[in-house]
């Protein structure tokens, strides 16, 4: 029997990140993907030319729908973009019991911002702590914490003790922004603390990489797999992916990855 995870985020119409990315990963990890979409955006590989945010009554009519019919075994949450969509997501989450994946999505690739300022602290309070992971990379963890961004490894891992302090019960922080050879992501839960390395690929092509990762992740957890184990997994799905990205042929910007590199073979 397929686990079912359900993504509750933003649909890209250019189907690099988002809702799109979401269910391409959760197909690919071997599940079944449902969705709830917040927002619609006009964008591309080059930028976001338009957000139109979902009537907070219709977002929690998709989640009480889709809930009341289907078993949930793990949620994604990614773009949310405003307080109230914030709240909704967050008490619809308190009448589940399953594996939770927040990845706090604030700008896209094309340095668009995707989150209002005053939804940080709503995404802070009230999400976050009922995170099992959450996966920021270096810029949302210092927006979620005020503070500058992290260098090196060693404000890396007391930026992640910081946001393990907010509640969730694990976190997942992606070094992929540090101006260094490698690409570490550092896990962190209670008692336990485990750098994840990988090395850097050279390409234009990670247009949805945190959508992609994080969708992966939940699938893993909802197939069962310890939080260790699914980030590993999820880790060398995601690695996969970026190397075999330039197989894709899609826009002039920051193109997607390569979501079913492992189906697709060097067919690309």
């Amino acid at each position: 029997m397929y686990a079912n995870i359900l993504t509750i985020a933003g649909s890209d119409s250019g189907g690099g990140a988002g809702i799109q990315a979401d269910l391409k990963a959760i197909s690919a990890t071997g599940a079944y993907g449902l969705s709830v979409i917040t927002a619609l955006t006009a964008q591309n590989t080059v930028g976001v030319d338009a957000i139109y945010p979902v009537a907070v009554d219709f977002l929690k009519q998709q989640m009480r729908t889709v809930a009341h019919d289907i078993r949930i075994d793990a949620v994604k949450v990614g773009m949310l973009g405003t307080p109230e969509v914030t709240e909704a997501v967050a008490e619809f989450l308190e009448t589940l019991s399953c594996p939770v994946v927040v990845d706090p999505v604030m700008v896209a690739k094309s340095g668009d911002r995707l989150l209002h300022a005053d939804a940080i602290s709503a995404l802070r309070d009230v999400l976050i702590p009922q995170a099992t992971v959450i996966t920021p990379n270096l810029p949302e963890a210092a927006d979620l914490l005020d503070t500058s961004e992290a260098v090196n490894r060693d404000l890396m891992q007391h930026q992640a003790r910081m946001l393990l302090a907010l509640g969730p019960e694990a976190v997942l922080l992606k070094g992929g922004h540090l101006l260094t050879e490698e690409s570490p992501d550092l896990l962190i839960s209670e008692g336990q603390a485990q750098w994840f390395e990988t090395a850097r690929v050279e390409t234009t092509n990670t247009h949805g990489t945190g959508c992609t990762l994080s969708s992966a992740l939940a699938s893993y957890l909802g197939q069962g797999h310890p939080v260790d184990v699914a980030v590993a997994e999820a880790k060398d799905y995601i690695s996969g992916a970026i190397a075999a990205a330039d197989q894709l042929n899609v826009g002039e910007g920051h193109g997607p990855v390569n979501h079913f590199w492992a189906l697709w073979g060097n067919n690309g």
